[in-house]
């Protein structure tokens, strides 16, 4: 069956549909990683966003039920330039057209993926339409024009309700602004007990937990709709060491008088390279961001930057000059992606148990 993607700047690509059969609207933006779709499409971080391939073939592996970062995927579509017709792999449970019309997220192949991609890093992220009716064009580019796909997105995809993953070592209180699946798992490695929160829990509830550390995880958006969690990070940097992870790493960046922006066409992939800027050395990382850091609102605050994209120059880590706290904008838990900067959770739990030397002794 014929589907189109309408864009706001009027462009129409005519494809095939494949997964949900439902029209969809949302923010194009696009990946270069050429495996990890399964991680990708079920990562909150892309919650009202279309995702472009830039790889031009997947589904080849299928799904499996080990892969999702999360249970309920909140991405609005799925775009590539062909879906595998014969996928085959030994921990497959199903295919990705399959995938995507259980969770009601339509897809199109069978357009010219490249000429899209080099339509968004020329002009920047376009809002755009999925449907199967290409009727009313002049309409659907006014709602549109008119539609902010970033709006409350956290709200909607934060857990509801406090939960645990039971560890017997240190305790660290999650603050979930869409976290991925990944993050608990590198807890898990290190034994941690682990108790993930709402994103808007209060800081007396925080604290009846008794944690040793808090997390700030990954999650969608715009970072200037979190300033009450900025002011909670604000206040919990000074009891507690913070780390930080994408969204999170936004969250401390403002909750210490930095500010962020939106960039042209964000990072998404799992080949961003990132420098080190305390020891030289560079990791290749996975990202997905829309939002960054600006390095020129660091001056007057307490922050020094850690770590610098290669490409671009973006900040991609930071740390706190009085308080045990840093962040970064890239993922550690990687899932998919390299594991260079995995360390980072044990810088964290190295963190968490100088601090509890200091109270012991104090």
């Amino acid at each position: 069956m014929k589907r189109y993607l309408i864009l706001e700047d009027g462009t129409v690509y005519t494809g095939e549909g494949f997964g949900a059969t439902k029209a969809t609207l949302g923010e194009v933006v696009f990946t270069t990683g050429m495996v990890g779709y399964q991680e990708a499409i079920t990562d909150q971080s892309f919650a009202n966003q279309i995702l472009v391939f830039t790889n031009p073939l997947i589904g080849n592996y299928g799904i499996n039920s080990e892969d999702n970062e999360t249970l309920y995927p909140q991405i609005k579509g799925v775009i590539c330039h062909h879906v595998a017709r014969v996928p085959s792999n030994w921990r497959m449970t199903d295919s990705l057209p399959n995938f995507l019309a259980k969770h009601h997220i339509p897809g199109l192949q069978g357009i010219d993926t490249r000429e899209l991609v080099r339509k968004l890093r020329q002009y920047g992220t376009l809002r755009g339409i999925m449907t199967d009716n290409i009727t009313d064009i002049k309409d659907k580019i006014e709602q549109l024009k008119q539609t902010s796909p970033t709006q409350n997105i956290i709200s909607k995809v934060s857990t509801k309700e406090s939960y645990a993953n039971p560890g017997t070592k240190r305790t660290v209180v999650v603050l979930d602004f869409g976290m991925k699946n990944s993050i608990l798992r590198e807890l898990n490695k290190r034994n941690c007990n682990a108790i993930v929160l709402p994103y808007n829990t209060s800081i007396s509830e925080i604290m009846a937990f008794n944690p040793d550390g808090i997390l700030l995880s990954n999650g969608p958006g715009d970072p200037l709709e979190m300033t009450d969690a900025a002011a909670t990070v604000a206040e919990l940097e000074k009891h507690l060491p913070i780390f930080g992870i994408c969204m999170g790493h936004q969250i401390f960046a403002l909750a210490n008088g930095a500010k962020t922006y939106k960039m042209k066409f964000g990072h998404r992939g799992f080949n961003h390279p990132v420098r080190n800027l305390q020891t030289g050395k560079i990791a290749f990382t996975s990202q997905n961001h829309g939002f960054a850091v600006d390095p020129s609102s660091i001056d007057d605050t307490d922050l020094q930057i850690t770590h610098l994209e290669v490409n671009d120059g973006t900040v991609e880590g930071l740390q706190h000059s009085k308080y045990p706290a840093f962040s970064v904008q890239f993922h550690p838990d990687a899932a998919p992606g390299p594991h260079d900067a995995e360390q980072l959770f044990d810088k964290f739990m190295a963190l968490i148990d100088s601090n509890k030397e200091v109270l012991t002794y104090a």
